[in-house]
């Protein structure tokens, strides 16, 4: 074959016996074929260098089944579950996912990271909103280009979904107040993380609501270096007998800081993290962790985007919340006076 003309699904249906209407389906991610046929169909796309036509395709139906996701970073656990799960409900709904970050150097707002999107062949965006964007409450999206945002905040022009911040918060204190502490201390993420501020905020109200004034919180980065740190200098307080971290990376470093510091976990101090981020990378690491379901956060998301790229409503002015659950392990103990 002239490898220097477009090959089409007629080449294809050729090539692996079949109809072009079955190439159809399998190039556009159909659930409703063969796997022994979608196999020699995609045989044949692979041998003729066959390549969906995204352009006609839009221009058929309306649609590139194509999304795009907007990120501060690739590397943040949270964030990057959550990509997990938006990329494989895209993959079961056959739609093809465009990540796109903010980058340092560029401008830091939401309708500049649409406006970015906008060029690109996509049917609408999700943004993973992990720190502030001066223009949160002014944004209002593209009239044909839906928007979904991940974030702390109700936004009145976009639908808004998340894990429960606050909540996981207020399990914890309870959790561990509950134990016989009689305060929870905190090691909290950067001030600019949305997330980390909501769980801070949590903990002091609930500790407020039992009526403790909450101890000083020691603030980390989101690494286990910081809650090194922190675990050596919790360690000089005798007063401390529980520790909330807010994720697990620095539970992990606060848990080495206690031990360097001449205190036992969980004998002399209880310790709980979040996210359960460690179980399968750290061998034998006995933590208590409030367990973030992310992959739920990125799935639901991208079925919230896909029904208004179908042309259903879907309301704004509220989050959808996702709880979080509490894995109980080794590092927490009830206290004995």
């Amino acid at each position: 074959m002239n490898r220097n003309r477009t090959v089409s699904m007629q080449d294809v249906a050729k090539v692996a016996g079949v109809s072009p209407q079955t190439v159809s389906r399998v190039a556009n991610g159909s659930t409703a074929v063969r796997p022994e046929t979608r196999r020699r169909v995609e045989h044949a796309m692979d041998e003729l260098g066959y390549r969906p036509n995204y352009a006609a395709r839009a221009l058929k139906h309306g649609r590139f089944n194509d999304i795009g996701v907007v990120m501060f970073s690739l590397y943040d656990y949270g964030d990057s579950r959550i990509l997990d799960g938006i990329v494989a409900a895209a993959v079961d709904e056959g739609y093809a996912v465009t990540v796109h970050t903010m980058g340092v150097d560029k401008e830091r707002t939401l309708q500049a990271a649409v406006s970015r999107m906008e060029q690109l062949p996509v049917d609408g965006i999700i943004v993973i909103l992990q720190q502030d964007v001066p223009d949160f409450m002014s944004f209002v999206p593209p009239k044909e280009l839906p928007v979904v945002l991940v974030c702390e905040d109700a936004s009145q022009s976009c639908p808004t979904i998340d894990a429960d911040q606050y909540g996981c918060s207020t399990t914890v204190v309870d959790y561990l107040l509950g134990q016989g502490h009689r305060t929870v201390h905190h090691i909290a993420g950067p001030s600019h993380s949305r997330a980390a501020r909501s769980r801070m905020q949590g903990w002091r109200d609930e500790l407020e609501r039992h009526g403790i004034h909450a101890p000083e919180a020691q603030i980390g980065d989101w690494g286990a270096d910081s809650g090194y740190r922190a675990g050596l200098e919790l360690a000089q307080n005798p007063e401390c007998t529980a520790i909330y971290a807010a994720n697990d990376q620095m539970a992990y470093g606060a848990m080495l800081g206690l031990q360097d510091g001449g205190r036992r976990v969980p004998e002399d101090v209880s310790i709980v993290g979040v996210d359960d981020s460690l179980r399968s990378i750290v061998p034998r690491l006995d933590l208590t962790t409030m367990r973030m379901h992310f992959d739920v956060i990125g799935r639901q998301a991208f079925t919230m985007l896909r029904r208004q790229c179908e042309g259903e409503h879907v309301q704004t002015g509220v989050k959808t919340v996702i709880p979080a659950t509490l894995i109980e392990r080794g590092s927490a103990k009830p206290f004995i006076a």
